[in-house]
């Protein structure tokens, strides 16, 4: 009796949580969907508006581009979002405590493809390719993209799949998290459910 109720409490516990975030904490909003407050708004702000739950970005007219910062900066973390492709080439991406090191979403401006999920390293490109995107990603509607940064190895899943992991030699300790709007680019993306927490 004893071991049949540990056995159902422990298939409870397996079939709450996603076999991707066993041992992980607690992820919590860091964007409430009304504002940008806990972000660093760029001077002249066009390209970001939060409405609705849903942040919007796009291009200015004259393609400048711009990244949205966290206030905060961290050492170990993850963070992980929805995002939905716009009208254009969207090319964006969420920084990794640097400008020099993010987690493509859409297409490079460099391959002419889509690199989502995949590291882009500055002076080295695309290390690694995420796995199995073709497959994985919806370009008409919500997607999910998961990354863990913990020292200097990334690991990101893309709706729910593990898709790439990548120990970067020229990581950061510590610093600050950026979501892009890529210069030189016609495009929009949307974000929603932009969930966070340190490790």
């Amino acid at each position: 009796m004893i071991s049949h109720i540990l056995s159902l409490l422990l298939f409870t516990v397996l079939s709450s949580t996603n076999s991707c975030d066993l041992g992980d904490p607690e992820l919590k909003p860091i964007f409430n969907g009304e504002n940008l407050e806990g972000w660093v708004v760029p001077e002249d702000n066009v390209w970001w508006t939060a409405k609705d739950g849903i942040l919007y970005a796009k291009s200015d007219p004259e393609q400048k581009g711009s990244i949205l910062w966290t206030e905060n900066q961290y050492r170990d973390f993850i963070i992980q979002l929805d995002f939905r492709f716009g009208e254009g080439t969207v090319d964006s991406g969420v920084f990794l405590r640097t400008e020099s090191e993010q987690l493509q979403i859409g297409e490079s401006g460099s391959l002419k493809r889509d690199m989502t999920a995949s590291p882009y390293i500055s002076g080295k490109g695309y290390p690694v390719e995420a796995e199995g995107v073709k497959n994985l990603l919806d370009m008409e509607g919500w997607n999910t993209v998961k990354v863990k940064v913990q020292g200097n190895e990334y690991t990101s899943w893309l709706n729910g799949k593990q898709v790439m992991t990548y120990t970067s030699e020229t990581a950061v300790d510590q610093g600050a998290i950026g979501l892009q709007v890529h210069p030189n680019r016609d495009m929009n993306i949307d974000f929603r459910n932009i969930l966070f927490a340190e490790i």
